[in-house]
C-alpha cells in the first residue's frame, strides 16, 4: 500500500512509529563519538552512518513494501560531493558578508587535525540521522500525502522547532533555522530525488559553521576550529551565542538559495 492511499489513521499512526524509531536509531548511533575519539571512532562513526543508512533501507521495505528510491547508489558520490559544496560555499558566502561588514575578523589558523577529524565524522552521524528523520521520512511522507509545499512548510518548521530546546536557543534562532536551513534542505531533497545531496550540505553546513570558522552550531561549542576568529557585532548580525545560524545574514542567503532550487523544481514540472 502506498503512502498516499494509506488510510489516514494509519498513515498519522506509521509516521509517529516511524520518527520514533528514527530518532531512537539517532540516539544509539550518537554514542561513539562521546565514549571515544580520535581515528578508530572515525572508522566507527563511519560504520554506524552506513548501518543507520541500510537501517532506513529496510524500514522502507518495510512499512511501505518497496526499496526507498531516495538513497540511489549511483548518485551517492556525486550527490553528496555537490551538497558538501553548497554546504561550504554557503557559510563562506555569509562569512564574506560579515566580514565585509567588519563583525567577523581572520584571526589565524589553529590546525588541530584530531580535533577537526573527531568533529567532521560527528557530523557525518548528524547529517545522516536527521536527513533521516526529517527529509526521509517527514518531508517525504507529508509530501506523498498532501503535497510539495505542506511537506516543506511542516518539514521546515517542525525542524527548527526541535532546535528550541538546544543551548542558547531562542524563539528567532528556531525560526531562523526553519527558514534557512529546513526549507533549504526540503528544496535539495526534492530536487534531487535523493537523501544524499541534503546529507552532504547538512554535513558541511555544520563542520564548517563550526570547525572551520568557528562559530557555535545550534548554540553548542564544537570544538576545535580551524579559524580563529573575532566575532563581534549585534546578535542579529553575527548568530550572538547560539551561532551563524540565528543570523539574519545566513536566513537571507538561505532563502535566496531556497528560492533558486524551488524555481528548479517548479520548472522542471
Amino acid at each position: 500500500m502506498s503512502i498516499k492511499s494509506m488510510p489516514l489513521w494509519k498513515w498519522i499512526l506509521l509516521l509517529i512509529v516511524s520518527l520514533f524509531l528514527s530518532v531512537l536509531l539517532y540516539g544509539i548511533a550518537d554514542i561513539p563519538g562521546m565514549i571515544w575519539s580520535g581515528w578508530p571512532v572515525w572508522i566507527i562513526e563511519v560504520a554506524v552512518a552506513v548501518l543507520m543508512l541500510w537501517l532506513y533501507r529496510v524500514f522502507v521495505i518495510w512499512f511501505e513494501k518497496e526499496a526507498p528510491k531516495d538513497l540511489p547508489m549511483g548518485k551517492c558520490a556525486s550527490h553528496t560531493a555537490l551538497g558538501l559544496g553548497t554546504g561550504l560555499g554557503y557559510f563562506i558566502v555569509v562569512v564574506g558578508i560579515m566580514m565585509a561588514l567588519g563583525i567577523y575578523k581572520f584571526g589565524g589558523l589553529n590546525p588541530d587535525w584530531t580535533g577537526l577529524g573527531n568533529a567532521f565524522f560527528m557530523f557525518l552521524i548528524v547529517a545522516v540521522g536527521e536527513e533521516m528523520i526529517f527529509r526521509g521520512v517527514l518531508f517525504r511522507w507529508i509530501d506523498q500525502r498532501f503535497g510539495f509545499w505542506w511537506a516543506m512548510a511542516v518539514s521546515g518548521l517542525v525542524f527548527g522547532l526541535v532546535h528550541i530546546t538546544n543551548d542558547n536557543a531562542t524563539l528567532w534562532s528556531s525560526i531562523a533555522i526553519a527558514l534557512e536551513a529546513g526549507l533549504l534542505l526540503g528544496a535539495t531533497y526534492k530536487w534531487a530525488g535523493s537523501l544524499w545531496f541534503p546529507i552532504g550540505i547538512h554535513w558541511a553546513w555544520n563542520f564548517s559553521q563550526g570547525n572551520i570558522f568557528g562559530f557555535a552550531v545550534s548554540g553548542n561549542d564544537s570544538g576545535a576550529s580551524l579559524i580563529q576568529a573575532t566575532i563581534d557585532g549585534p546578535a542579529w548580525l553575527t548568530g550572538g551565542a547560539f551561532g551563524a545560524e540565528a543570523s539574519v545574514i545566513s536566513m537571507v542567503v538561505g532563502l535566496a538559495v531556497t528560492a533558486v532550487f524551488v524555481r528548479r523544481i517548479m520548472f522542471s514540472k
